[in-house]
């Protein structure tokens, strides 16, 4: 066998074997309709349909080379199964009903109107003051950090008028009004990281959920998704908020049982946003859409889109509301770098 047979043959060998192992995953995923185990399989839907290409590449590998014959008719098979079971996954995300929206040329002063920016900070991040900088430019009117370092948010309180609810919490909410009240966890009631805050609007008070979710793998997480349906059921939902790092992908079905149960409506359709970093290095493609945002029926989307990479392995998602029913204009107040923090 010449030189180039055999890595003919290595190379089809590997590509059949990691079709294969892709259309296992990609089947056994299917079971996470029952079994949270399993649903952790659906999470890399994404990399199956990589894998199912290479399974079928590797199948279809010029040379006839009778030993690995067996192993590249499987990865075919395995291949084009891993195919079909990432679309099954992933479908859905790209068929359901966008959200109700506004056109994105509503007004920027248009009454009631908000800009959410949701964001992992990211505990190691090493350019805080990059994060402090974006944000602040951004002009939000709600900001829901995870990982939220205290450097940051004394950053942040430092340089605008912003509000901020759990300020000794690794979850925070920051605004520009100061909120009418706030709900916090015992630390041994839940499993569950969140912060609650209601704050003034100018159609009525407001709730404001951010959460931040352990991997899908964690002992932890299904009863985390059992505390929320509970934190949210419990709160007035028609002018709901709910922001997060859920680590959770869309074509998960624990998402989609969120989707269903929750009562809010999810208003990104498979925005990547992780990981935007490997270890120490930025990272240029995302694979996981794993922070999330939903709204009530009082809401409507204007627009929805990432920001840049900040240091921190996620992206942040900067979304805009208006209310469902017009409101009287209210003058937007403006940033005062170095006031005094309330």
């Amino acid at each position: 066998m010449t030189p180039r047979a055999k890595l003919a043959q290595v190379v089809g060998g590997m590509l059949a074997g990691l079709g294969l192992a892709a259309g296992v995953a990609a089947a056994l995923a299917q079971g996470g309709r029952a079994s949270w185990a399993l649903d952790v399989l659906a999470h890399a839907a994404p990399l199956y349909a990589l894998a199912g290409l290479g399974g079928v590449l590797g199948g279809l590998w010029p040379g006839r080379l009778r030993k690995a014959g067996r192993l590249r008719k499987a990865g075919l098979a395995g291949g084009l199964v891993a195919l079909a079971g990432a679309a099954a996954l992933m479908a859905p995300e790209y068929l359901r009903p966008a959200p109700p929206s506004l056109a994105p040329s509503a007004p920027v002063d248009s009454a009631g109107r908000l800009k959410i920016i949701q964001f992992n900070a990211f505990k190691k991040n090493a350019d805080i003051r990059a994060v402090a900088d974006w944000l602040i430019a951004e002009d939000p009117d709600i900001v829901t950090i995870q990982e939220a370092r205290h450097d940051l948010r004394d950053l942040l309180l430092a340089r605008t008028t912003w509000q901020v609810a759990g300020r000794k919490e690794h979850v925070m909410i920051f605004s520009r009004e100061k909120r009418l009240g706030m709900t916090r966890p015992k630390p041994t009631a839940r499993d569950l990281t969140f912060i609650n805050a209601t704050y003034p609007g100018p159609g009525g008070p407001y709730e404001v959920v951010t959460v931040h979710f352990d991997w899908p793998s964690a002992r932890t997480y299904p009863g985390q998704h059992a505390d929320l349906a509970e934190v949210v059921a419990a709160r007035p939902r028609d002018r709901m908020i709910l922001a997060g790092d859920f680590n959770t992908t869309p074509w998960s079905f624990a998402l989609r049982r969120a989707d269903r149960t929750l009562g809010l409506r999810r208003l990104d359709r498979a925005a990547w946003s992780f990981p935007a970093r490997l270890g120490s290095l930025p990272w240029p493609v995302q694979v996981l859409p794993i922070d999330h945002v939903y709204a009530g029926p009082g809401w409507r989307l204007v627009g929805l889109r990432r920001g840049p990479s900040l240091g921190s392995d996620h992206r942040p998602l900067v979304v805009e509301l208006a209310p469902t029913t017009p409101q009287p204009l209210l003058a937007r107040r403006p940033h005062q770098d170095g006031a005094e923090r309330r």
